[in-house]
């Protein structure tokens, strides 16, 4: 039988006596073995350091911040809200501002919605959350929108740190802010919402605040009530998420914590602001049928809640409810389901202020 040989298109000649032994790829399994070689040195260096996944996180983040807050921005009243941007309260530069917005009428304090954004404690700015909270402030709030150190360039406990010395200069300057000091609404999506549930542990278990030596900004008299939406409140339970969404939340931990090993460290057990609910203010819940959070954190958040004498307002979805709504749906305004989501906590601000809404 002839000897067939391979022609360029199929594989490359060898010479010399390593010829009958050397393996023969076609160019197609060529270009699989190299883009497998590619994916598994990325897979190396992903492994190797916090920064690399870190960085990746963060840009596909900022990608899809940028995208919600476009998506917000026909919503937004043309008129009828002042603003006052990137305030100082610290000296470490963007990291360390703030947001305000009021209603133009009036110059009496207001109840006031403290909104710390989301971003997997790695990403994110208060300008992903300006224009939903320029639509709070239309309905007589003022709303305040705060940025803090991120990682992995800081380390836990260093934003939750920051976002409390937050709190005490919101509440020093409080007449100048429009912001009535013991009407404070804690709120946040995502990361931001567990750093807002973690605060509220702060201001309402004196213990928990020895354990993080830290000293309240906030008495429990002045925490008037808790929006959480789509956080994480239970750091164990993470390892219940699969695939994408736990391979990105264990690196975006790793990146914020300082540590691989962050499950065994002070930072998965004080992060985990379910284990130490008392009872909160009235609260708000939310999160979608679609995101694997809902069911390993929201819920059991809620229900813990519930449990510790608090009086919870929740908006969750059916499990089969269609379309599936994904983390963050209340930002997305397009969808019904998230005109819903902003009514519900209007109603919900209405009854913690006592107003209208």
């Amino acid at each position: 039988m002839a000897h067939e040989t391979p022609s360029s298109g199929e594989a490359d000649e060898v010479d010399g006596p390593a010829k009958e032994a050397a393996p023969r790829y076609t160019r197609g399994q060529k270009v699989f073995l190299g883009v497998a070689g590619t994916i598994a040195l990325v897979a190396i260096i992903l492994a190797s350091s916090q920064w690399p996944s870190a960085l990746l996180i963060r840009s596909v983040f900022e990608l899809g911040g940028t995208a919600t807050m476009k998506e917000m921005l026909p919503y937004i009243p043309d008129s009828g809200v002042s603003e006052r941007l990137d305030l100082a309260y610290a000296d470490a530069g963007p990291n360390t501002t703030f947001d305000v917005f009021t209603p133009d009428s009036g110059t009496e304090p207001l109840a006031t919605i403290v909104w710390i954004h989301g971003g997997a404690w790695i990403s994110g700015s208060k300008e992903d959350v300006a224009p939903y909270l320029r639509i709070l402030a239309s309905h007589g709030y003022t709303t305040v929108g705060v940025n803090y150190p991120l990682g992995p360039e800081t380390q836990y406990p260093q934003a939750f740190v920051s976002l409390n010395d937050a709190l005490a200069h919101l509440i020093d300057n409080a007449d100048d802010l429009r912001i009535d000091p013991h009407r404070i609404i804690l709120a946040g999506d995502s990361a931001g919402a567990q750093l807002a549930s973690q605060l509220a542990v702060l201001t309402t278990r004196s213990d928990y605040a020895e354990l993080m030596g830290v000293t309240p900004a906030l008495s429990r008299s002045q925490l008037d009530g808790i929006i959480l939406n789509c956080g994480v409140y239970d750091l164990p339970a993470m390892g219940d998420l699969n695939g994408i969404n736990a391979w990105g939340m264990k690196a975006a931990l790793w990146a914020y914590t300082g540590t691989r090993d962050w499950s065994s460290t002070y930072a998965s057990l004080t992060m985990s602001s379910i284990r130490f609910v008392d009872e909160f203010p009235p609260s708000f819940v939310s999160g979608g049928n679609g995101d694997d959070l809902t069911w390993t954190q929201s819920v059991p958040m809620a229900n813990a809640l519930r449990d510790a004498g608090t009086d919870v307002t929740t908006l969750f979805w059916a499990a089969g409810h269609e379309p599936a709504l994904g983390h963050e749906y209340q930002f997305h305004l397009d969808l019904p389901e998230a005109q819903e989501a902003l009514q519900a906590t209007l109603d919900y601000l209405a009854t913690v202020d006592g107003s209208d809404g």
